[in-house]
């Protein structure tokens, strides 16, 4: 079992590298056709980020938003249920954050711890809404999600509309107040505390998926719920429980990211995190220790095609080349697929020349 794991492991892992080096190479290939100096173009692409503590900085800012999207998405898939409402549960947490902070204003860490207490359950209840009404209509979980994303978004700006915005500004809330916004991590930066929320955030659901008998039940859950079921699984509460998290997961991180970085609600268009948070699993193989690492990898090659982009003429949506390539050889299951037989296969012919090996062995010492 530990060496097909491992075997499964390794295949994983290589697809992902395969993936990323076609994606970049693809990239590359485009980027030397439209520019007349591609090497500068490659060149901020690759190591941009690494020119002032403010652009690093930024990549670990915007890694923040991902890495809360690609941990809900993780919990959410592993109940076997492709709901895609994180979007809406993120965005409303942006909502509940930028409210509570303007119509809330109490002490200091209170606030805060507050805001993304309530961000977080409304983006867990968020979340469940479509697993629910799947239960007793039988409608398409997916489908559902999709619609609440866009519900949830008009009930959000109906909400700022109607409460929060600033009188003569445009479309734009009252400024945060000082006791509901995270402080600064590192001055000169835009790094916030919320990067320590979000480092204790992955300790606690990789303990809660890997250590827990909630993780094992999802995972045997999003495997095969019949067997779920004759095992004695509750499957109901199961998949909801996953559903909430997930949904609080979202949820927190639109708050953190409104009052991490934010001075006021901006946010007049639907957020886009769905695809980063599926992209970002993807690319962690499904497994949450390694998601802060995958969103790494995305933030820092949007900061880099950012400073690519005001180096040379290209645009920033090169990155969404990568991210597609990237997000179709993954999902892809007959990408190196060939390659995994013949290694099954190899594996399966040695332990069989063990196994013979053996019983040769013992035969001859009977005889």
């Amino acid at each position: 079992m530990d060496k097909n794991k491992k075997n499964r492991d390794y295949h994983g892992l290589l697809r992902i590298v395969c993936s990323i080096s076609i994606a970049l190479a693809f990239a590359f290939i485009v980027i030397c056709l439209i520019t007349d100096d591609p090497g500068l173009a490659i060149s901020k692409l690759l190591t941009g980020p690494f020119q002032s503590k403010r652009s690093f900085f930024n990549v670990v800012e915007r890694m923040i938003p991902l890495v809360f999207t690609g941990l809900a998405m993780n919990v959410i898939y592993k109940s076997g249920y492709f709901n895609m409402g994180a979007d809406g549960s993120l965005y409303m947490g942006g909502v509940i954050a930028a409210f509570i902070a303007l119509k809330f204003p109490i002490a200091n860490g209170i606030n805060q711890a507050l805001i993304l207490t309530v961000a977080a359950i409304t983006g867990g209840l968020i979340c469940m809404l479509p697993v629910i009404i799947k239960k007793y209509t039988n409608a398409n979980v997916t489908v559902l999600s999709i619609m609440f994303n866009y519900i949830f978004y008009y009930i959000g700006v109906a909400i700022v509309s109607n409460t929060l915005l600033e009188k003569g500004a445009g479309w734009r809330s009252y400024e945060f107040p000082s006791t509901a916004k995270l402080g600064k991590l590192i001055e000169g930066t835009n790094m916030h505390w919320g990067f320590i929320i979000m480092i204790a955030v992955v300790i606690c659901i990789v303990i809660l998926m890997n250590k827990t008998s909630f993780g094992y039940k999802l995972k045997v859950t999003g495997m095969n719920k019949n067997f779920a079921k004759a095992s004695g699984i509750n499957t109901v509460k199961t998949i909801l429980l996953a559903q909430f998290v997930g949904g609080m997961l979202a949820g927190m991180g639109g708050a953190i990211e409104m009052i991490g970085l934010n001075k006021r609600f901006t946010w007049q268009n639907p957020v886009n995190y769905l695809w980063d948070g599926i992209l970002v699993n993807l690319l962690a193989g499904s497994k949450p220790q390694l998601v802060p690492i995958a969103a790494f990898g995305l933030s820092y090659l949007r900061v880099g095609a950012d400073i690519m982009s005001r180096s040379t003429s290209i645009d920033t949506e090169i990155v969404a080349i990568i991210q597609g390539i990237i997000i179709l050889l993954v999902a892809s299951e007959r990408f190196l697929h060939g390659l995994k037989v013949r290694q099954e296969q190899k594996e399966a012919l040695r332990e069989a020349e063990e196994t013979l090996t053996v019983e040769t062995g013992v035969q001859g010492g009977r005889i």
